[in-house]
């Protein structure tokens, strides 16, 4: 009876603490982390996080990320990318920094608030693009729709539809159970309990982590985001776990899960890339794509097989990635170099 009074008591008040440490903490992860990038306003209440790097010459390379990343995924990319180039990277609506999504996550809509970010921020094309998995049919989108816009893109194993036929009832399954996970782990983040979990585990001591875990049973997960996260560079974790740490990542992926089935319909009959050089990088482990497929992409697309990689090619191979950045890189400034040459002859003429 004692014990269960204690609980009593006790219950709220460590509620209230919780409560307290996530905000105090949440504004504390804004005031720091902030400042590496900055916020464009594009319209109806709607403010996208972007990072921005390099000089501005030449073709910028936008990046865009896998569904449930932000920003901070091509850290290492992007560092390397903007000595020879002008980067940006940026949270999709929903993470990282940016604010809530207002429509349905699918390629579309992203493509409308990417380009609505770019002129807002005055970044002006030529643009070539580089998107991971779910990124990759948001660039394929990108070019297709707007290709006076585009010289290039770079498919870093985009999500492929084409095993989506287009969502059955096992997937749909599938993506239920996400979503539900999604919306507990709001709820965790609200407690506080998801800020303890996260900085117990990228501060090394990981006591709290394995408790959490073991009550959990999401070993399996942990040891698949221990595996990722050791790719990048350490200097990132604190702001991943800043991002992780907060319920409006898991508002963000709640919204992209439930998006995907959008995103399958849309994408199935996808307009293909044309005019322009696309490469795809395919890890070593799935099955290649088939010469069918890689035509539905575009005519002049060609596959690159990243036979050291799993689905994070970039994180796996980032040197890979950097190569073929720089490779399209100069192929479309000696093409635009042309284009000028020819274009100064006839005005003299």
């Amino acid at each position: 009876m004692v014990r269960l009074l204690w609980l009593l008591l006790l219950g709220p008040i460590i509620l209230v603490l919780g409560l307290l440490y996530q905000w105090v903490g949440s504004r504390y992860d804004r005031r720091r982390f902030l400042r590496l990038g900055r916020l464009v306003d594009i319209g109806e209440r709607r403010r996208l996080f972007m990072m921005e790097m390099g000089g501005r010459v030449g073709p910028s390379v936008i990046f865009e990320s896998g569904i449930g990343t932000t920003s901070q995924n091509w850290a290492t990319i992007q560092e390397s990318v903007s000595e020879f180039a002008h980067t940006v990277s940026y949270d999709r609506l929903g993470l990282g920094w940016s604010t809530p999504a207002v429509s349905e996550r699918i390629p579309s809509k992203v493509v409308e608030e990417l380009r609505a970010m770019l002129q807002a921020a005055s970044i002006a094309p030529p643009y070539l693009l580089v998107g991971h998995s779910f990124g990759g049919l948001v660039v394929r989108y990108f070019a297709a729709e707007y290709p006076d816009e585009v010289v290039g893109a770079v498919l870093v194993d985009a999500m492929r539809t084409d095993e989506w036929p287009p969502v059955d009832e096992s997937q749909r399954r599938l993506l239920n159970r996400g979503v539900q996970l999604t919306q507990w782990g709001e709820l965790v983040a609200y407690s506080g309990l998801a800020r303890l979990t996260t900085m117990s585990f990228f501060r090394g001591s990981g006591k709290f982590t394995n408790l959490f875990t073991r009550a959990t049973g999401g070993h399996n997960v942990l040891e698949r985001l221990t595996s990722e996260l050791n790719k990048i560079p350490t200097a990132v974790w604190p702001i991943v776990a800043a991002h992780w740490s907060n319920p409006a990542f898991f508002r963000g992926m709640t919204a992209h899960i439930q998006g995907v089935p959008g995103t399958v319909m849309e994408m199935l009959d996808a307009a293909p890339i044309v005019g322009m050089p696309v490469v795809l990088l395919t890890p070593g482990h799935p099955k290649a794509i088939s010469d069918a497929d890689l035509q539905k992409i575009g005519p002049d697309a060609e596959q690159l097989i990243a036979e050291k990689s799993g689905h994070w090619v970039h994180l796996d191979e980032p040197e890979l990635v950097i190569e073929q950045i720089r490779e399209m890189i100069t192929v479309v400034q000696s093409g635009l170099s042309c284009e000028t040459m020819m274009r100064e002859s006839v005005s003299a003429d």
